[in-house]
Protein backbone atom coordinates (compact mmCIF):
# COMPACT_ATOMS: atom_id res chain seq x y z
CA UNK A 1 0.00 0.00 0.00
CA UNK A 2 3.14 2.38 0.35
CA UNK A 3 3.66 1.40 -2.91
CA UNK A 4 0.47 2.44 -4.22
CA UNK A 5 0.43 5.78 -2.18
CA UNK A 6 3.52 6.79 -3.77
CA UNK A 7 2.04 6.67 -7.15
CA UNK A 8 0.26 9.90 -6.76
CA UNK A 9 2.87 12.19 -6.06
CA UNK A 10 5.62 10.71 -8.20
CA UNK A 11 2.85 10.69 -11.19
CA UNK A 12 2.59 14.86 -10.38
CA UNK A 13 6.34 15.12 -10.19
CA UNK A 14 6.40 13.63 -13.82
CA UNK A 15 3.72 15.68 -14.96
CA UNK A 16 5.19 18.67 -13.81
CA UNK A 17 8.14 18.41 -16.13
CA UNK A 18 5.27 19.32 -19.13
CA UNK A 19 5.48 15.63 -20.45
CA UNK A 20 2.07 15.43 -22.17
CA UNK A 21 -0.34 12.67 -19.37
CA UNK A 22 -1.65 10.17 -22.13
CA UNK A 23 1.95 10.17 -23.49
CA UNK A 24 3.27 9.54 -20.25
CA UNK A 25 0.65 6.49 -19.41
CA UNK A 26 1.77 5.31 -22.89
CA UNK A 27 5.69 5.10 -22.23
CA UNK A 28 4.44 3.46 -18.63
CA UNK A 29 2.18 0.40 -19.94
CA UNK A 30 5.24 0.12 -22.38
CA UNK A 31 7.71 0.04 -19.76
CA UNK A 32 5.43 -2.79 -18.00
CA UNK A 33 5.07 -4.65 -21.62
CA UNK A 34 8.74 -4.38 -21.86
CA UNK A 35 9.41 -6.15 -18.16
CA UNK A 36 7.20 -8.78 -18.96
CA UNK A 37 8.02 -10.08 -22.08
CA UNK A 38 11.05 -12.62 -20.48
CA UNK A 39 7.79 -14.32 -18.73
CA UNK A 40 5.40 -14.06 -21.45
CA UNK A 41 4.52 -17.43 -23.43
CA UNK A 42 2.23 -15.93 -26.43
CA UNK A 43 -0.67 -17.81 -26.88
CA UNK A 44 -4.56 -16.80 -27.20
CA UNK A 45 -6.53 -17.57 -24.28
CA UNK A 46 -10.00 -19.64 -25.20
CA UNK A 47 -12.76 -17.95 -26.26
CA UNK A 48 -14.69 -17.56 -23.15
CA UNK A 49 -11.93 -15.28 -21.65
CA UNK A 50 -11.52 -12.69 -24.48
CA UNK A 51 -14.85 -10.36 -24.36
CA UNK A 52 -13.32 -10.29 -20.10
CA UNK A 53 -9.53 -9.97 -21.05
CA UNK A 54 -10.47 -6.87 -23.43
CA UNK A 55 -12.73 -4.96 -20.60
CA UNK A 56 -9.65 -5.70 -18.29
CA UNK A 57 -7.22 -4.47 -20.98
CA UNK A 58 -9.20 -1.39 -21.65
CA UNK A 59 -10.56 -0.15 -18.08
CA UNK A 60 -6.75 -0.76 -16.31
CA UNK A 61 -4.53 0.06 -19.05
CA UNK A 62 -5.71 2.82 -20.67
CA UNK A 63 -8.89 4.06 -18.74
CA UNK A 64 -7.26 3.59 -15.02
CA UNK A 65 -3.82 5.76 -16.57
CA UNK A 66 -5.70 7.96 -18.58
CA UNK A 67 -7.76 9.22 -15.92
CA UNK A 68 -5.55 8.79 -13.31
CA UNK A 69 -2.81 11.45 -15.26
CA UNK A 70 -5.76 14.04 -16.97
CA UNK A 71 -6.38 13.79 -13.14
CA UNK A 72 -3.36 14.96 -11.81
CA UNK A 73 -2.12 17.47 -14.47
CA UNK A 74 -5.51 19.44 -13.65
CA UNK A 75 -4.96 19.47 -10.01
CA UNK A 76 -3.40 21.85 -8.02
CA UNK A 77 -3.39 19.71 -4.99
CA UNK A 78 -3.29 15.98 -4.88
CA UNK A 79 -4.51 14.92 -1.71
CA UNK A 80 -8.34 15.05 -2.96
CA UNK A 81 -7.43 13.10 -6.16
CA UNK A 82 -5.64 10.55 -3.84
CA UNK A 83 -8.82 10.12 -1.21
CA UNK A 84 -11.68 10.09 -4.58
CA UNK A 85 -9.30 7.17 -6.01
CA UNK A 86 -10.85 5.41 -3.22
CA UNK A 87 -14.41 5.76 -4.42
CA UNK A 88 -13.09 2.54 -6.42
CA UNK A 89 -14.09 0.38 -3.80
CA UNK A 90 -17.84 1.20 -3.73
CA UNK A 91 -17.49 1.14 -7.31
CA UNK A 92 -16.46 -2.34 -7.16
CA UNK A 93 -18.67 -3.56 -5.10
CA UNK A 94 -21.78 -2.33 -6.53
CA UNK A 95 -20.32 -3.87 -10.33
CA UNK A 96 -19.08 -7.21 -8.86
CA UNK A 97 -23.17 -7.25 -7.25
CA UNK A 98 -24.56 -6.90 -10.43
CA UNK A 99 -22.07 -8.95 -12.91
CA UNK A 100 -20.50 -11.39 -9.98
CA UNK A 101 -23.62 -11.92 -7.92
CA UNK A 102 -22.12 -10.70 -4.33
CA UNK A 103 -25.12 -9.91 -2.63
CA UNK A 104 -25.01 -6.07 -0.79
CA UNK A 105 -27.06 -5.96 2.42
CA UNK A 106 -28.72 -2.65 3.22
CA UNK A 107 -25.94 -1.59 5.43
CA UNK A 108 -23.49 -1.95 2.65
CA UNK A 109 -25.56 0.32 0.25
CA UNK A 110 -25.72 2.77 3.31
CA UNK A 111 -21.68 2.94 3.41
CA UNK A 112 -22.00 2.48 -0.22
CA UNK A 113 -24.25 5.83 -0.22
CA UNK A 114 -22.31 7.84 2.62
CA UNK A 115 -18.62 7.21 0.25
CA UNK A 116 -20.29 9.21 -2.13
CA UNK A 117 -21.45 12.22 0.05
CA UNK A 118 -17.48 12.32 0.81
CA UNK A 119 -16.31 12.85 -2.29
CA UNK A 120 -19.76 15.57 -2.77
CA UNK A 121 -18.06 17.00 0.10
CA UNK A 122 -14.62 17.18 -1.64
CA UNK A 123 -16.12 18.62 -4.65
CA UNK A 124 -17.61 21.48 -2.24
CA UNK A 125 -14.80 22.63 -0.40
CA UNK A 126 -14.20 26.30 -1.70
CA UNK A 127 -10.26 25.93 -1.69
CA UNK A 128 -10.93 23.36 -4.63
CA UNK A 129 -13.47 25.69 -6.69
CA UNK A 130 -10.75 24.96 -9.63
CA UNK A 131 -10.54 21.40 -9.05
CA UNK A 132 -14.04 20.04 -10.26
CA UNK A 133 -12.61 18.73 -13.86
CA UNK A 134 -9.61 16.65 -11.93
CA UNK A 135 -12.26 15.12 -9.24
CA UNK A 136 -14.39 14.11 -12.43
CA UNK A 137 -11.42 12.57 -13.73
CA UNK A 138 -10.77 10.65 -10.65
CA UNK A 139 -14.70 9.45 -10.31
CA UNK A 140 -13.87 7.81 -13.72
CA UNK A 141 -10.55 6.57 -13.13
CA UNK A 142 -11.83 4.79 -9.74
CA UNK A 143 -14.98 3.38 -12.02
CA UNK A 144 -12.39 2.41 -14.27
CA UNK A 145 -10.39 0.55 -11.61
CA UNK A 146 -13.47 -0.95 -10.17
CA UNK A 147 -14.58 -2.08 -13.40
CA UNK A 148 -11.03 -3.77 -14.32
CA UNK A 149 -11.02 -5.64 -10.36
CA UNK A 150 -14.40 -7.16 -11.48
CA UNK A 151 -13.39 -8.06 -14.95
CA UNK A 152 -10.41 -9.92 -13.11
CA UNK A 153 -12.49 -12.49 -11.32
CA UNK A 154 -13.52 -14.05 -15.19
CA UNK A 155 -9.94 -14.31 -15.87
CA UNK A 156 -8.71 -15.83 -12.40
CA UNK A 157 -7.19 -19.13 -14.16
CA UNK A 158 -5.43 -17.44 -16.41
CA UNK A 159 -1.62 -16.71 -15.66
CA UNK A 160 -1.57 -13.01 -14.21
CA UNK A 161 1.77 -12.68 -15.88
CA UNK A 162 -0.44 -13.34 -19.37
CA UNK A 163 -3.32 -10.70 -18.17
CA UNK A 164 -1.02 -8.58 -17.02
CA UNK A 165 1.19 -8.33 -20.61
CA UNK A 166 -2.17 -8.23 -22.64
CA UNK A 167 -3.45 -5.08 -20.10
CA UNK A 168 0.23 -3.23 -20.81
CA UNK A 169 0.23 -3.74 -24.81
CA UNK A 170 -3.21 -2.90 -25.21
CA UNK A 171 -2.98 0.54 -22.91
CA UNK A 172 0.62 1.25 -24.46
CA UNK A 173 -0.78 1.38 -28.03
CA UNK A 174 -3.99 2.75 -27.17
CA UNK A 175 -3.14 5.67 -24.92
CA UNK A 176 -0.30 6.66 -27.43
CA UNK A 177 -3.06 6.67 -30.50
CA UNK A 178 -4.84 8.99 -28.28
CA UNK A 179 -1.69 11.08 -27.69
CA UNK A 180 -0.84 11.46 -31.04
CA UNK A 181 -3.93 12.92 -32.24
CA UNK A 182 -5.31 14.52 -28.84
CA UNK A 183 -1.52 16.04 -27.27
CA UNK A 184 0.58 16.05 -30.79
CA UNK A 185 4.66 16.22 -30.95
CA UNK A 186 4.63 12.72 -29.32
CA UNK A 187 8.05 11.98 -30.98
CA UNK A 188 9.32 14.99 -29.84
CA UNK A 189 8.41 15.31 -26.17
CA UNK A 190 9.70 11.50 -25.82
CA UNK A 191 12.86 12.33 -26.68
CA UNK A 192 12.82 15.00 -24.26
CA UNK A 193 12.53 13.35 -21.28
CA UNK A 194 15.41 13.86 -18.74
CA UNK A 195 17.39 11.05 -16.22
CA UNK A 196 15.00 12.17 -13.13
CA UNK A 197 11.84 11.99 -15.34
CA UNK A 198 12.69 8.34 -16.74
CA UNK A 199 13.39 7.42 -12.85
CA UNK A 200 9.88 8.44 -11.74
CA UNK A 201 8.90 6.73 -14.70
CA UNK A 202 10.27 3.74 -13.88
CA UNK A 203 9.04 3.83 -10.38
CA UNK A 204 5.55 3.78 -11.80
CA UNK A 205 5.72 1.33 -13.84
CA UNK A 206 7.76 -1.13 -12.49
CA UNK A 207 7.02 -0.50 -8.49
CA UNK A 208 3.36 0.56 -8.50
CA UNK A 209 2.08 -1.38 -11.98
CA UNK A 210 3.55 -4.37 -11.56
CA UNK A 211 4.62 -5.16 -7.85
CA UNK A 212 1.89 -3.54 -6.52
CA UNK A 213 -1.13 -3.80 -9.13
CA UNK A 214 -0.09 -7.58 -10.36
CA UNK A 215 0.38 -8.62 -6.33
CA UNK A 216 -3.96 -7.40 -5.81
CA UNK A 217 -4.10 -9.41 -9.20
CA UNK A 218 -2.79 -12.14 -8.02
CA UNK A 219 -5.05 -12.30 -4.41
CA UNK A 220 -8.31 -12.41 -7.15
CA UNK A 221 -7.60 -15.98 -7.97
CA UNK A 222 -8.31 -17.12 -4.44
CA UNK A 223 -10.30 -14.29 -2.63
CA UNK A 224 -13.59 -12.25 -3.71
CA UNK A 225 -13.71 -8.86 -4.97
CA UNK A 226 -15.15 -7.48 -1.42
CA UNK A 227 -12.47 -9.31 0.24
CA UNK A 228 -9.48 -7.52 -1.84
CA UNK A 229 -10.46 -4.35 -2.23
CA UNK A 230 -10.92 -3.11 1.40
CA UNK A 231 -6.97 -3.42 1.82
CA UNK A 232 -6.37 -1.06 -1.63
CA UNK A 233 -7.73 1.37 1.07
CA UNK A 234 -4.94 1.99 3.22
CA UNK A 235 -3.06 3.72 0.16
CA UNK A 236 -4.27 7.40 0.62
CA UNK A 237 -2.78 7.44 4.66
CA UNK A 238 1.03 6.87 2.76
CA UNK A 239 0.06 8.76 0.01
CA UNK A 240 -0.80 11.62 1.97
CA UNK A 241 1.96 11.56 3.73
CA UNK A 242 4.50 11.29 0.84
CA UNK A 243 2.23 14.42 -0.98
CA UNK A 244 3.01 16.46 2.78
CA UNK A 245 6.43 15.59 2.16
CA UNK A 246 7.09 15.92 -1.26
CA UNK A 247 4.95 19.05 -2.28
CA UNK A 248 4.55 20.41 1.75
CA UNK A 249 1.07 19.85 0.89
CA UNK A 250 -1.46 20.24 3.45
CA UNK A 251 -5.70 19.10 2.68
CA UNK A 252 -8.04 21.95 3.32
CA UNK A 253 -10.73 21.13 5.95
CA UNK A 254 -13.81 20.27 3.98
CA UNK A 255 -11.42 17.80 1.97
CA UNK A 256 -10.18 15.99 5.28
CA UNK A 257 -13.65 16.09 6.66
CA UNK A 258 -15.10 14.39 3.20
CA UNK A 259 -11.46 11.62 2.99
CA UNK A 260 -12.72 10.93 6.66
CA UNK A 261 -15.93 10.14 5.75
CA UNK A 262 -15.09 8.03 3.04
CA UNK A 263 -12.28 6.33 4.33
CA UNK A 264 -14.69 5.72 7.31
CA UNK A 265 -17.29 4.13 5.15
CA UNK A 266 -14.66 1.96 3.18
CA UNK A 267 -13.04 0.98 6.77
CA UNK A 268 -16.62 -0.43 7.70
CA UNK A 269 -17.37 -1.87 3.90
CA UNK A 270 -14.59 -4.45 5.04
CA UNK A 271 -15.82 -5.08 8.33
CA UNK A 272 -19.09 -6.47 6.91
CA UNK A 273 -18.88 -10.28 5.73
Amino acid sequence: MVIFGSAYPVGKLILNTSLPPMLMASIRMGVVFICLIPFFKFKIPEKKYLLPLLGFSLCMGTGVFLFMNLALKEATIVSPIIIGAQLSIPFAILISSIFLGEKISLQKWSLVFLAFIGIVLIGYDPNLKGEILALFYTILMALSYALSQVFSRYLKKLDVKLTNTYMAVTGCISLLIFSIFAEGNSLYHFQNINFITWLLILHSAILVSLVAHMSMFYLYKFYPVGQVMPFYSLFPIFGIIQTYFIFSEIPPLLTVIGGVIILGSVYSLQKIK
